[in-house]
């Protein structure tokens, strides 16, 4: 019978160990991440002694190596890591990034204004306010009245 269109990895089913398998260390899968790990290690620290010998002895070649100048097309590195940031230097702001900040510490002191009842705005707001209160009140009002006298009048009438 055909396998239809994708066949299986030769590499077989998963093996999954259980935690028992794990504890004992019988696990069948090979434990080499440490071992990579390591050998990454020594990788990188015999690199960098080579790149600090080949800095030495390299020689550049072509007019490189008789003229050093500064070519304004090459591209630049953009971003700076942290390790590479001065955090002594401080970056002044753009224009733009200014009036920014400006433009959020004057919308906060506003708002504060506003919540203290200083603006022009929270005046007209709680002089409306004021007005609503009064108006709920006399409507509140009226309507006890009201069932006052209609209580009133069932009880004329029953009587």
């Amino acid at each position: 019978m055909g396998r239809g269109k994708f066949k299986g990895k030769p590499t077989g089913r998963r093996q999954f160990s259980t935690a028992e398998e794990m504890i004992a260390g019988t696990s069948s899968r090979p434990r080499t991440f440490k071992k990579e790990a390591e050998v990454e290690e020594e990788e990188r620290s015999e690199e960098e002694s080579e790149e600090e010998s080949e800095e030495e002895s390299e020689r550049k070649k072509g007019p490189q190596g008789v003229i050093e100048i500064e070519n304004p097309n090459t591209s630049k590195p953009k971003t700076l890591k942290a390790r590479d940031a001065d955090l002594d230097k401080t970056s002044e702001l753009s224009r733009r990034e200014r009036e920014e900040i400006e433009k959020q510490r004057a919308h906060e002191r506003y708002m504060k204004l506003q919540e203290q009842g200083k603006t022009d705005q929270a005046k007209k707001d709680l002089e409306r306010l004021a007005l609503i209160r009064q108006q709920r009140a006399e409507a509140a009002k009226k309507r006890e009245e009201e069932k006052a006298a209609k209580e009133q009048k069932k009880t004329e009438a029953r009587k």
